[in-house]
């Protein structure tokens, strides 16, 4: 056999992968193959594999006598909707697609390739956790992994896909990168799997319970958008990609959507409730004001009194961060506040303009989010709205009140530009809470009570709880029409598209984590 036939009888084999019977129990699991997946991935003939040959060099336990293809991951570069694109995807076909040395070594070189190349990076997890045959030096690989994708953090953009299970120090990987999107039947994502819980802790629990998306895209906010399956996950992944530049040193890609910048909407006018504790859906604002009805949600089930999203305005990839008042009436809790500021963060750093539809009371209150840090947590956001340069538009639908006006971006808190709809109230606290204080005594000795706070709820309502108080200070720059606020916010971008912003020099803030 000459040199060219072996190359091609050794990469056959290699792209057996584990071999028909394990092939065949990955379908039956539900799920398909790591070639599969790029092969679905990836525009046709654009993949190229860097590493097919790389075999682990552990000895212990038999391991001289086994052979993992390409040492369970297969890692390479080719080009989606004609973008290229960084991946590694876990074979789990081959001794269950666990990690060791040379497995991680693969996919942290990888990271570091695509930030040489300035593109994205996308990482299909499917592994029963780390090659205990290996011990440390396995684990060693981790170090590699996490410093790889720690320093690529805010270059490029990196998303984990968690198609199979990613259990132990391996599922630190997925929730640092930028987006996890997870598989609902057969993603898991857990510290610990179910038998060491029960082995070290003698808790019984399944993996649906303890990994699943019920506990990751609900309970954790770990997970940001829970998929059907592998076809579904690819899909929703080059959905994304469409949307974000390959890295931080471009802008969002424009597209034409043939929708007109500067359309009027009468049917916003009539859309929020004046009550301000009548809740509406502020989903039925965001379709109406963005492009062509689309709007691409994360963390749906995750804090969903906090609304945040990717949509397109003329075309220009916007994020969007909105308040929903039929979820706790819109209260920003520490959960929301998590959200929302990793959410501004990642805009930030990826030049995306930041769009904030307001209608919140405020921070929640009480002793459970008071020992929970909802100042801490709160404080997140105004680090991550002071901090961003890109162009930060902000309308105030119903309402702003007391700490959530700065922390959702006001004139001097991060806004280019704030503006309100005619009946928003942006105040401190509702005339009703601000007029028991300040009218408390006088209230409590007037012969008709009920007659006197009326007067006063009356009397700080129409002097305070506003806009046009707010309005007159040059804290907004305009109350404008609802069926305005489509083209308000285009021509505000149009305006803001070569923004820059200088400060001064610092490594980075400390910021309340």
């Amino acid at each position: 056999m000459n040199s060219y036939e072996e190359v091609i009888r050794r990469k056959e084999k290699i792209k057996q992968m584990g071999g028909p019977k394990a092939v065949e129990r990955q379908h039956k699991s539900g799920k398909w193959t790591a070639r599969e997946r790029i092969d679905y991935f990836f525009d046709p003939g654009t993949f190229t594999e860097v590493g097919m040959f790389v075999k682990h060099r552990t000895t212990d336990f038999g391991m001289d006598k086994k052979d993992i293809p390409a040492d369970g991951i297969v890692v390479g570069y080719g080009r989606v909707n004609g973008k290229l694109v960084m991946i590694a995807s876990e074979d789990y076909t081959s001794m269950a697609g666990t990690f060791g040395e040379y497995h991680g070594k693969k996919f942290s070189q990888a990271i570091d390739m695509a930030v040489d190349m300035g593109i994205p990076f996308v990482g299909m997890n499917d592994s029963s956790g780390a090659r205990l045959q290996e011990g440390i030096i396995g684990g060693q690989a981790y170090c590699w992994l996490f410093r790889s994708q720690i320093l690529a953090s805010g270059i490029i953009p990196q998303i984990a896909l968690l198609m199979g299970p990613c259990l132990g120090g391996q599922a630190y990987h997925p929730v640092m990168q930028d987006f996890v999107f997870q598989c609902k039947n057969t993603g898991f994502l857990g510290i610990a799997g179910p038998a060491f819980v029960k082995a070290q802790l003698g808790e019984e629990v399944d993996i649906e319970a303890l990994c699943g998306v019920e506990s990751q895209a609900v309970k954790t906010g770990q997970t940001h958008l829970v998929v059907d399956d592998d076809r579904d996950c690819l899909d929703k992944t080059k959905e994304i990609l469409n949307i974000l530049p390959p890295n931080n040193q471009e802008k969002p890609p424009v597209i034409d959507t043939k929708e007109d910048p500067l359309k009027i909407i009468p049917e916003l006018d009539d859309l929020a409730p004046e009550e301000i504790h009548i809740p509406f859906d502020m989903h039925e604002v965001i379709l109406r004001i963005v492009d062509n009805d689309y709007f691409f949600e994360i963390l749906k089930d995750f804090a969903p009194n906090a609304i945040i999203g990717f949509a397109r305005f003329a075309g220009r990839p916007v994020g969007i961060v909105a308040n929903q008042s039929t979820w706790l009436g819109g209260v920003v809790n520490c959960d929301a506040a998590d959200k929302i500021a990793r959410f501004v963060r990642f805009c930030d750093l990826f030049n995306i303009p930041v769009v904030t539809l307001e209608d919140t009371p405020g921070y929640m209150i009480g002793s459970d989010e008071e020992w929970k840090g909802i100042l801490r947590h709160g404080a997140k956001m105004l680090y991550a709205y002071v901090e961003a340069t890109v162009p930060k538009i902000t309308v105030v639908v119903r309402k702003s009140y007391a700490g959530t006006y700065a922390g959702m971006s006001c004139k001097d808190t991060g806004a280019d530009f704030m503006v309100a709809w005619p009946n928003a109230r942006v105040t401190t606290v509702s005339a009703e809470t601000a007029a028991s204080v300040i009218f408390a005594k006088e209230i409590a000795a007037a012969p008709d009570p009920e007659q006197v706070k009326a007067a006063r709820f009356k009397e700080y309502r129409e002097l305070i709880e506003n806009s046009w108080q707010v309005a007159e200070r040059g804290y907004l720059d305009d109350i404008i029409m609802p069926r305005d606020t489509r083209r308000y916010i285009n021509m505000a971008l149009d305006v803001l598209e070569n923004k820059k912003v200088t400060r001064r020099w610092k490594k980075y803030s400390n910021i309340n984590l």
